[in-house]
């Protein structure tokens, strides 16, 4: 009403009369990474939560049904993806596929691509969520055929110790976009008091803040997938398994713990 209208433009000249000589902090960037984005995702951690669940459905489909069809996995990855893989297989070198290429320039175009499956999984969120649940269905399926594809050939571990090397923050990266883009299909969907143009803004600036909160993460995947999973079938087990555990600990640490210290705090 106008009288809100009003009393509003009294408040905020109050306050910018108030706080009009307050510095501002000097280190936004540090307060962005350590308090702004952990309280937002605290604050979305339904979604987050939602995101998982499809995601782990997803491929959990995409298993079952490799399992019970034994042309799924070409339909899904293609005949030259499989007939490739096969004949690494049988030379002994499961994830040769990863050698191809310079290291920069794998890393460079595995980023961007990484970059631009995280961005359209955001922005698909526009469409109610259903285009961001499309992203992570063929992203999970994928993921569900692929590894079963190499349970079957009885190369799991050899798979394992080296796609992970990076796929731990790769993946996690996607998931958490897919949150990004299911905050911001709720947005539309369901504005609460707001209305739905203003829930909508508030959505996609929460939204945003979260997918940027993954670039690093994505950047970090491609550098990893480009320089160090190539040598993923020459360093020891526990070079690998190190690798996995340590990157996938913090990028966990980082969207499903620190939230709940920060809010706590």
């Amino acid at each position: 009403s106008k009288t809100i209208l009003y009393l509003n433009n009294l408040a905020a000249k109050a306050f910018q009369k108030i706080y009009k000589t307050k510095r501002e902090d000097t280190n936004r960037f540090v307060h962005f990474w350590k308090i702004e984005v952990p309280m937002i995702v605290y604050q979305y951690r339904r979604y987050v939560f939602y995101a998982f669940a499809l995601f782990l459905s997803f491929i959990a489909i995409g298993a079952l049904s490799a399992a019970y069809d034994d042309t799924f996995v070409r339909l899904i990855l293609g005949d030259n993806y499989v007939n490739m893989t096969l004949e690494n297989i049988e030379a002994g070198d499961p994830v040769a596929v990863y050698k191809s290429g310079s290291n920069w320039g794998s890393a460079f175009g595995i980023t961007l691509n990484n970059l631009y499956v995280g961005m359209l999984s955001f922005i698909y969120g526009v469409f109610g969520g259903i285009g961001t649940g499309y992203v992570l269905l063929n992203n999970g399926i994928m993921l569900g055929a692929f590894q079963f594809f190499f349970y079957r050939e009885g190369v799991f571990w050899e798979s394992v110790r080296g796609i992970w090397i990076h796929g731990s923050m790769e993946i996690f990266a996607i998931v958490i976009e897919g949150a990004a883009g299911l905050i911001l299909g709720a947005s539309i969907l369901f504005p609460k008091t707001y209305s739905r143009l203003t829930s909508f803004k508030i959505g996609m600036k929460d939204g945003v803040k979260i997918l940027i909160s993954t670039f690093p993460f994505t950047v970090l995947a491609g550098i990893l997938e480009g320089y160090v999973t190539r040598y993923s079938n020459t360093m020891p087990n526990w070079l690998s398994v190190g690798i996995i555990l340590i990157t996938l600990s913090i990028i966990s640490f980082y969207y499903l713990i620190y939230p709940h210290l920060v809010h706590k705090k």
